[in-house]
């Protein structure tokens, strides 16, 4: 959120309002494509509005991705691990890894039970500590709102960094879409897409507005809502910490499922391996760090996402 909102000041806020237009439009046609579909993966939507080559091609793309967030969450639960804890960024890969590992082999049914859970509990925490921390020093956030730093941004223009966010997330959410769209009710895709886009478009905005009242001291920092969550209580990074740490596991969940159950059948030895393969390879991957890999892959998977859009 720092790369692609906070480093704009108050056009980052605008990008907010904008991705999560992205995120409802779009949320609204892969649900139900894959609920049309009958989808076990998102291959079948694809195919159905990209043709045999043009699909191939993406299928090549979103696997690519894929493997590259579980790689990217695996450093960022070692980037928490050693901003907040102060212990070794591989325990924190290493555990994420295990339990990454452990919901996926479990199934698509138990990979939603855990977003379904953990996903409100974040945004709420990031609600909260956005409104204390707004409350604490209103005059900071007034001013920083004509702060920016464009250079340091994954892209130097709001409008197409915020379309970037929103389009390298929908890659990375298809292959959880898609299946969950199989399993809902017909009448519950559309509300189901608007609040959902709606609650990440506030996730997002309340992250900005509370970067913003920090800046630029924490704009050097890997994870700069855990320094923002210091402002609140001596204990309450701890707290936060574990929220995030639990947002970053679904994250990976999803992503390593939608991985292995495009090169494999769940529920089979083939599934196993490819899961468990990718996992070694992500923890061994994870070394190159939190920051550098959002800062890298992001945008990336946004350009190319903008072709599945």
């Amino acid at each position: 959120v720092l790369q692609f909102f906070g480093f704009f000041g108050k056009w980052g806020i605008a990008g907010a309002a904008l991705s999560a237009l992205v995120f409802m439009f779009y949320g609204v046609i892969i649900l139900d494509l894959g609920h049309r579909l009958q989808a076990k993966s998102y291959l079948p939507i694809i195919q159905e509005f990209a043709g045999k080559r043009l699909s191939q091609l993406i299928d090549y793309i979103i696997l690519f991705f894929l493997f590259g967030m579980v790689v990217t969450m695996n450093a960022g639960s070692g980037a928490i691990f050693t901003e907040q804890f102060h212990l070794p960024a591989v325990w924190g890969s290493l555990l994420m890894a295990v339990l990454t590992f452990t919901t996926v082999i479990l199934g698509v049914r138990r990979v939603i039970r855990t977003i379904s859970f953990i996903a409100p509990l974040l945004i709420t925490t990031v609600i909260l500590v956005s409104l204390w921390t707004v409350f604490k020093n209103p005059q900071g956030f007034i001013s920083n709102l004509d702060w920016s730093n464009f250079r340091g941004a994954a892209v130097p223009f709001w409008p197409a960094a915020a379309i970037l966010y929103g389009s390298y997330n929908l890659v990375l959410a298809i292959p959880v879409l898609a299946p969950l769209g199989a399993l809902a009710d017909q009448k519950n895709i559309k509300l189901g897409a608007i609040f959902g886009g709606l609650g990440l478009g506030i996730g997002v905005l309340s992250i900005t507005i509370a970067i913003l009242c920090k800046v630029p001291e924490i704009a050097r920092t890997e994870v700069p809502m855990i320094v923002v969550a210091r402002g609140v209580s001596s204990f309450f990074p701890v707290v936060y910490s574990l929220v995030l740490f639990a947002e970053v596991y679904t994250t990976a969940a999803a992503s390593l499922y939608g991985f292995t159950s495009r090169l494999s059948v769940e529920g089979t030895n083939g599934f196993l391996f490819v899961s468990g393969a990718a996992t070694i390879a992500s923890v061994l991957l994870a070394r190159v760090g939190f920051s550098n890999l959002v800062g890298t892959l992001f945008p990336l998977v946004g350009i190319a996402g903008l072709l599945l859009l």
